[in-house]
């Protein structure tokens, strides 16, 4: 098959969003199929990367003018195209009210394309913002209309998102299927010698986060807990409480704080508490395979989400994939299959008190949180792990397309 996976951000650009898409196209590659990338950028890059997926940087600031030039390129390949998109409303320019870019991909449908749209978020919601706000939700439903008259499938990265995208379809009965996220981080591989290094690098993290004064003085070591994210307004309310506690009430655990923002935010916490200044570690930002040192290093996770944890969370998924427990959020965006699989902790939203003491509770017993890392690594490899999603999306490529409206 060839495949032409268009998105709005694609690395050295750094998102979640870029990080997935190249995992999918390079999983692509790898089961045989040609794969172009084709994102914003200044200058053409055509041609195979190492991994063997052609990128293109031709859609510019994403104007009339740059996707008029992309047509151009594309008619240099035996058509129908195969499209599959990954679909975020404020990826694509234009205060993220970009209706010509939908337009455009329904205009390549009508010629006889195929264009999948991959939902990662599918508009703002009312009630958040002001009169602005209101106007770019409005804007972003008729987006989701014109992809909808495009699409010849949609994937959902949460269950939740079909309930919201339905309604936009005007009655088009268009295949929608759930298309969870895979972490974004390397997979350990024993046999592997980068899996040594790191190795290596997680058990450096282990003796970094270790060598407080207070522990020396006593002659013990604890376990390392973790955040890994972007340090957003909810994650920094709950952690500014509930890491605070957890530090005082496991006097021998030690915090570690991974992102690009968790400098910013240690300083913070240290300024409010600080007694728990050599028991909080920064790590900053890193290369994926220096990431996951750090996330392998941790004993546990806390993983606060405003909507509860849910299968479009990379970091969440980051911690299942190498096995790390993780305590979490129930919200309304939470799967059923997290409770039902035991796979993670999970307090209610908002509920600080209930998090720490699910988190004290794993810290000191060593057995059940074994367990639930185990259970965590068991689920991420039933349902979440990347081969679930290109074997999810070679074999819908095989499938009749109805046609675009």
């Amino acid at each position: 098959m060839t495949w032409h996976i268009i998105t709005g951000e694609y690395p050295p650009a750094i998102g979640g969003v870029s990080s997935y898409t190249q995992l999918v196209a390079e999983g692509l590659a790898a089961a045989g199929d040609a794969v172009h990338v084709w994102c914003p950028g200044e200058t053409e890059t055509g041609g195979g990367d190492a991994n063997g997926v052609a990128v293109h940087r031709a859609l510019g600031q994403l104007t009339s003018a740059d996707l008029r030039d992309v047509d151009r390129q594309l008619e240099a390949f035996p058509g129908p195209l195969r499209i599959l998109v990954q679909w975020v409303p404020h990826a694509f320019g234009y205060r993220s009210m970009n209706v010509g870019f939908c337009r455009w991909l329904w205009r390549r449908a009508r010629r006889g394309d195929r264009v999948d749209i991959m939902v990662h978020e599918p508009y703002f919601a009312f009630g958040e913002g002001g009169v602005r706000w209101t106007a770019v939700a409005l804007v972003h439903r008729l987006m989701t209309t014109v992809l909808a008259r495009a699409a010849c499938r949609v994937w959902i990265s949460i269950p939740a998102w079909e309930v919201r995208l339905r309604p936009y379809f005007f009655g088009r009965d268009v295949p929608v299927a759930w298309l969870p996220v895979p972490s974004t981080l390397p997979a350990p591989r024993s046999d592997d010698v980068e899996e040594w290094n790191r190795s290596a690098g997680a058990q450096e993290l282990r003796r970094e986060a270790r060598r407080s004064a207070s522990l020396a003085r006593q002659g013990r070591t604890g376990l390392v807990v973790g955040y890994l994210g972007s340090y957003g307004s909810y994650a920094r309310d709950t952690l500014s409480v509930v890491l605070p506690h957890v530090l005082r009430d496991a006097p021998t655990t030690t915090a570690v704080l991974l992102g690009k923002d968790g400098g910013d935010f240690s300083q913070h916490l240290i300024a409010a508490n600080p007694t728990l200044l050599s028991r909080i570690v920064t790590r900053g930002t890193s290369s994926p395979a220096c990431l996951a040192a750090d996330v392998e290093a941790c004993d546990l996770m806390i993983q606060p989400y405003p909507d509860g944890i849910s299968s479009r969370r990379t970091s969440a998924m980051a911690g299942l994939a190498l096995g790390v427990p993780i305590v979490s959020t129930s919200g309304h965006l939470t799967e059923a299959i997290w409770a039902e699989h035991a796979a993670v902790r999970l307090a209610p939203i908002g509920d600080h008190g209930a998090l720490a003491t699910e988190a004290l509770r794993l810290l000191s017993d060593d057995q059940e949180r074994h367990r639930l890392g185990d259970r965590g690594r068991e689920l991420y490899a039933q349902r979440f792990a990347l081969g679930h999603t290109i074997a999810a999306l070679r074999r819908a490529a095989e499938l009749p397309c109805a046609s675009p409206s």
